[in-house]
């Protein structure tokens, strides 16, 4: 049967496209202009602020039609959140993913019957996991709890972290199968009783557990104070995007954070790092609108992805639009999305080929004019989630690349280090992970990335190859850039991507033109 190309399953909604999809290569340099969807990131943590509020929020370029927002959407009705969708569409008329969202918050509390137990099926969605089992905390004291469970990939994600912080503080949660994985049931915790929650981490293995906390903070008495033991935060630059969102509420978190371009969106890496959010007296005591109209950014993340093609193709262009708070570096030549960690490796690419940027009402920057992309050595501890573009890039760059800073991907959707040993030697590259100590003292990963003597076989007789996904979004969005050079490349579970970026192949096939 004749495996559909990228080209035909562009016009196609995500429920029906096929089980797998063929790469054609692009037989020419192409110039297209992308606006990705909004970030899952920033809807996520504005709709969990947004339902526990006060009043009625109004978010603007949400990202609903992603698997992880429509995951927490559908858990945050269920806490008693009144949630009102109405789809944006483009210019065309085509949906883009995005929508205006209105939130009726719950005042601080969930809506939950006395007695009632609720159970909340999210899936794969790491964020609504942690978040929501931090937030389970705020469930009225005459409930019967909160149980928060996945699927089979879920059950396999530690969050026992995150669960010996919430014992710390004296909340009762238990483990229902295997102790540290969901699914967990969260008993009922009288929070008003408190003055103040103080949280302490050692190495954490997920930034999202700080932050799970840290968005407790303007509903609980006395505020949140987290403490940071013996290392640094993980991801830290995911946890500065959280302090943005609370900021953007008019709570201004207390926290040391260092702004430099090796530095940057990291907190102190000192011991006993602490970081304090209470809302303010103001916010207590007169109810108010977290978000009157708060325009979501466009992702960056999914940006990345879509001006990768235009490295991976030689001499092409590629033009991402977006609404982006606008900063300037150190010497005010650079616009850098603050609150989005990988807008820093969109910045990376100037160094590969022509890099532009233009700031009106909107915001685009643009990669043009690659040859072939140098060899890379890059610390991705900062944006973990662009080193799977990162790695499809090496595969096509003049040398080995050394990419670092990676021991997070090992507990993301799958263990991405080991998909990326597998997938990318199906085409002739070798990919060789390694453990080391970084600056800190801190236990970290990388992998080494060697392309075949050569260069990849792009011959038009060369043997299909078919790209496994392992259910995982980013898997798919980066394997598919080696079909634009390589013949015969089909991608296994294309819908996967609907976790994140839905409309992904309809941008995709902008490179063919037409």
């Amino acid at each position: 049967m004749k495996i559909p190309t990228v080209q035909d399953i562009a016009g196609l909604p995500i429920e029906r496209l096929p089980t797998s999809v063929r790469v054609v290569p692009v037989t020419k340099p192409f110039d297209i202009t992308v606006r990705p969807p909004g970030s899952k990131s920033i809807t996520n943590r504005a709709l969990l602020l947004a339902a526990l509020s006060h009043g009625q929020s109004v978010l603007t370029g949400a990202l609903v039609d992603a698997e992880d927002a429509q995951v927490m959407i559908a858990a945050l009705r269920t806490l008693g959140a009144q949630i009102d969708i109405t789809p944006e569409v483009d210019r065309q008329g085509e949906s883009s993913g995005n929508a205006k969202v209105r939130v009726q918050g719950v005042g601080g509390r969930w809506k939950i019957n006395p007695g009632q137990q609720i159970t909340l099926n999210l899936q794969n969605a790491g964020t609504a996991t942690r978040f929501l089992t931090a937030a389970a905390i705020l469930q009225p004291k005459e409930s019967g709890g909160i149980i928060i469970d996945g699927n089979a990939r879920m059950r396999q994600r530690p969050i026992g972290e995150l669960v010996d912080a919430l014992r710390s503080v004296g909340v009762e949660v238990e483990h229902l199968f295997e102790e540290g994985f969901p699914p967990l049931l969260i008993k009922p915790f009288d929070v008003d009783l408190v003055s103040g929650l103080k949280f302490r981490f050692g190495e954490s293995q997920s930034g999202q557990f700080v932050s799970a906390v840290l968005l407790l903070g303007p509903f609980v008495p006395g505020g949140v104070r987290v403490q940071m033991v013996d290392a640094p935060i993980t991801s830290p630059a995911y946890v500065r995007l959280t302090m943005g969102l609370l900021r953007d509420c008019h709570i201004e978190p207390k926290f040391d954070a260092r702004r430099s371009r090796e530095d940057a969106l990291r907190f102190d890496t000192a011991k006993n790092n602490e970081i304090f959010v209470q809302a303010s007296p103001v916010w207590r005591t007169k109810p108010r609108y977290v978000f009157s109209d708060y325009l979501v950014e466009a992702d960056a993340s999914s940006a990345c992805h879509i001006c990768a093609s235009a490295v991976v193709v030689p001499k092409s262009r590629c033009t991402v639009v977006g609404r982006y708070p606008t900063v300037y570096g150190a010497r005010r030549e650079r616009v850098v999305i603050e609150q989005q960690p990988d807008s820093w490796f969109l910045l990376s690419l100037d160094e590969l080929g022509k890099y532009e940027y233009q700031v009106e009402d909107v915001t685009r920057w643009t990669i043009a004019d690659v040859d072939q992309p140098r060899a890379m050595q890059e610390n991705f501890s900062l944006f973990p989630d662009a080193a799977m573009t990162a790695a499809v890039i090496a595969c096509f760059a003049s040398g080995p690349s050394t990419l670092t800073g990676l021991r997070t991907l090992r507990v993301k959707e799958t263990d991405r280090i080991q998909a990326l040993v597998n997938e990318l030697a199906k085409v002739g590259v070798k990919v060789e992970p390694f453990t080391y100590v970084d600056k800190g003292g801190q236990a970290d990963e990388g992998i080494r990335i060697t392309p075949p003597m050569g260069g990849i076989d792009c011959s038009h007789n060369v043997p299909m190859v078919e790209f496994d996904t392992y259910d995982d979004h980013r898997m798919a969005m980066s394997l598919a850039l080696i079909g634009l050079r390589r013949p015969n490349v089909v991608i296994r579970d294309p819908a996967c991507v609907r976790k994140t970026y839905p409309t992904f192949w309809r941008d995709l096939a902008k490179v063919y033109g037409g």
